[in-house]
């Protein structure tokens, strides 16, 4: 097994965690916050919008069955990547749509990636999805973790696009 770290947002955590740990070569999974200036967040602060946080999904994979490049394609189908700082219902910049990445590789390949999708014209939008190298992740409160599983009837704007990427 060759473990990789890649960490997500896209919109709501809730149920982007449920769709990308159901993957296979996904082998484990933690919602919590990237991306801002507050140390040790909290969901209540991050909910305000003026952390610089973004919901985020650290996701875990092995490389050798689940390549980043897919593990990718299948995220820009769970979540709207088009729409700047909003995902369904949920608008502000701790929704917005992101890519924090643990090596130089996968700054290359998501941007690479971007650029294919972009220039099909498949989504009818260019993509606002941030690449940026990661910096720091904060775990959410364990009630947050793996959410949709404790509560299926839970919120959740996530679900598997018909496209092809």
């Amino acid at each position: 097994m060759t473990i990789e770290t890649v960490y997500l947002a896209g919109g709501c955590y809730w149920g982007l965690e449920d769709l990308l740990r159901k993957i296979p070569g996904v082998v484990e999974t933690a919602v919590g916050f990237s991306g801002g200036h507050v140390k040790n967040v909290c969901y209540r602060e991050v909910t305000t919008g003026t952390t610089g946080h973004a919901e985020t999904v650290k996701v875990m994979f092995d490389s050798e069955v689940l390549s980043f490049t897919d593990l990718l394609r299948f995220f820009f189908k769970i979540h709207n990547p088009t729409t700047l700082n909003q995902q369904g219902n949920d608008i502000g910049t701790q929704y917005r749509s992101a890519i924090f990445s643990t090596t130089s590789e996968q700054v290359f390949l998501a941007e690479d990636l971007i650029k294919k999708i972009d220039a099909s014209g498949v989504l009818g939008h260019k993509i606002t999805t941030e690449v940026n190298t990661f910096n720091s992740f904060f775990p959410a409160e364990e009630n947050h973790q793996k959410y949709i599983e404790k509560y299926p009837d839970g919120y959740s704007c996530h679900f598997i696009r018909d496209i092809n990427i």
